[in-house]
């Protein structure tokens, strides 16, 4: 007896060693809304991108684990308007579908447009102009069945589904409401999926803060009536079980089933920092889902979601490689705010040569910005400016940009022929700055700003890196979206406004392991 139950140690020891956890975001910073499909065995999430161009980031992955960003849906002016976007507007949650080869994704434009879909056969490739939509409302989504494809959405805060001609957009039979949830605001998010019989519509409620969730119907019609899950919601971090989590405002979810036939989640939270404030946005989580033969899915067993969870991972996480420092305009990565001015951005041998704007940050008229997300709470940035190009009347350096009244930025301005270091900062009402004026003789200064998760800490240079000078250090919760706002997240980028130019040697980005 002693010697099986040793042997059933030995082999559970064995089993377990050969699990891998499942760390999570899967993909970090401020990808929020997260949409799956798999073709094959690839899989592609896309998500939001609200005021950013371009727009609607698209992922690949052949694990569900490790995640490469292959493009951008949005990246023509004539497929995304952005006049006035800001970090409350512009695209909202995206769908990704898969049809008879042809990819679809749909999503909302607010306050350019409403709702549209486009379609490729290439995902990282072009995709096609808008195709657009007539019933409103948020968050839509398709389905495709016998040869018919259905809408849902979200107008008067209601599920509500219609047919669509897939190639014109237009709406084939009369809007239906489906669902209003289960009391909880906002009921949105909507997906429709097919399995043993029912229809299942899974949806978002609780708004997308902290009360954030998901819940479930179904029905043998898809017109309806639908019966919601008994155990709702199916996930949530808003409870006994999560309330301790990092991890908080779970929700917007979508499933996909793993090759290996077992069901999947992929849905939005965000990590708490320094108490309950978050900076880096709404990143993308991933739980295991059991989705037995005519009965409910459980998601994660029904418990919490955390960074690290003992599940068997599909596979292992692989660390990412850092960027190379060269500005390099074709990186997916690179964002503007709004349309940007073309002409404003000349990129050489891996430097930037920005063009000011009239228009600062806080202004938000189409800024002179190129950034990229911020994907970890411990980052270095770093780029040098040589003073004898930087023009008369142009202030430039890095920012740390939430919302166009909630940023941080560490610039040189260059004002009767002499130069100063300048901390800045925007948060709601309150405005300010620091300055230290710069030696003549000098050339060029390197522009530094470090976090270590709790602080931000804003450097300069004047002697090519060999010495740095701290100029000032700020909270990282002053520009978190609970102080300051927006659907988005930080993001981190090279900025030029006033007058004139300025180049810009090399935009270094690194991460730092938790």
């Amino acid at each position: 007896m002693k010697k099986q139950f040793i042997s059933l140690f030995l082999i559970s020891c064995l089993l377990l060693s050969t699990w891998q956890k499942l760390i999570n975001p899967i993909i970090p910073g401020y990808h929020p809304d997260p949409s799956i499909v798999r073709v094959g065995d690839d899989y592609y999430i896309v998500n939001s991108s609200f005021q950013y161009f371009p727009g609607v980031p698209i992922f690949h992955s052949k694990d569900l684990i490790n995640w490469e960003q292959i493009g951008n849906v949005l990246n023509r002016k004539s497929q995304l308007p952005l006049k006035d976007a800001n970090s409350w507007t512009g695209i909202y949650a995206p769908t990704i579908r898969y049809n008879e080869g042809i990819f679809y994704m749909i999503t909302t434009n607010i306050g350019n447009g409403g709702n549209f879909m486009v379609t490729t056969t290439n995902p990282s490739g072009d995709w096609s102009e808008p195709i657009e939509l007539k019933q409103g409302g948020i968050d839509p989504s398709l389905y495709f069945e016998n040869g018919k494809v259905y809408m849902v959405s979200n107008p008067d805060a209601t599920i509500t589904l219609c047919e669509i001609d897939p190639k014109t957009g237009e709406q084939l039979t009369e809007s239906r409401a489906l669902w209003r949830g289960t009391g909880g605001r906002h009921p949105e998010g909507p997906h429709i999926y097919k399995k043993d019989g029912y229809y299942y519509l899974l949806i978002s409620e609780g708004g997308t803060e902290l009360a954030h969730r998901l819940t479930i119907a179904r029905s043998k019609d898809i017109y309806g009536p639908y019966e919601p899950n008994p155990n709702n919601p199916i996930l949530t971090n808003c409870n006994a079980k999560g309330q301790n989590s990092q991890i908080q405002g779970t929700g917007h979810g979508d499933f996909v089933q793993f090759k290996d036939g077992s069901w999947w989640i992929v849905f939005l939270a965000y990590r708490n920092f320094v108490g309950s404030y978050h900076h880096l946005g709404r990143e993308t989580y991933l739980a295991p889902v059991e989705w037995k033969e005519g009965e409910w899915p459980i998601v994660n067993g029904g418990n919490a979601i955390n960074i690290e969870m003992d599940v068997d991972a599909p596979a292992d996480k692989i660390e990412k490689p850092q960027r190379d420092s060269k500005i390099d305009k074709s990186s997916p990565e690179w964002l503007y705010i709004q349309n940007p001015i073309e002409d404003n951005y000349k990129f050489e041998n891996g430097k930037l040569i920005m063009t000011a704007s009239k228009s600062s940050l806080t202004d938000n008229n189409v800024p002179s910005f190129l950034g990229r997300r911020q994907e970890s709470p411990k980052v270095s940035v770093e780029t040098e400016i040589d003073i004898q190009k930087l023009s008369e009347g142009c202030k430039a350096g890095l920012t740390l940009y939430q919302i166009h009244d909630g940023h941080f930025d560490l610039s040189i301005r260059k004002k009767n022929s002499n130069a100063e270091v300048v901390f800045g900062y925007k948060i709601k009402s309150l405005v300010g700055e620091k300055n230290v004026k710069i030696e003549d003789s000098t050339e060029k200064i390197r522009l530094k700003i470090t976090s270590n998760a709790e602080k931000y800490f804003f450097l300069y240079s004047i002697d090519d890196g060999k010495n740095y000078l701290k100029l000032d250090e700020q909270d990282v919760f002053l520009v978190s979206t609970e102080v300051v706002g927006g659907f988005t997240g930080l993001t981190i980028g090279m900025f030029a406004e006033g007058e004139g130019q300025v180049e810009f040697a090399y935009f270094d980005y690194k991460e730092e392991s938790d």
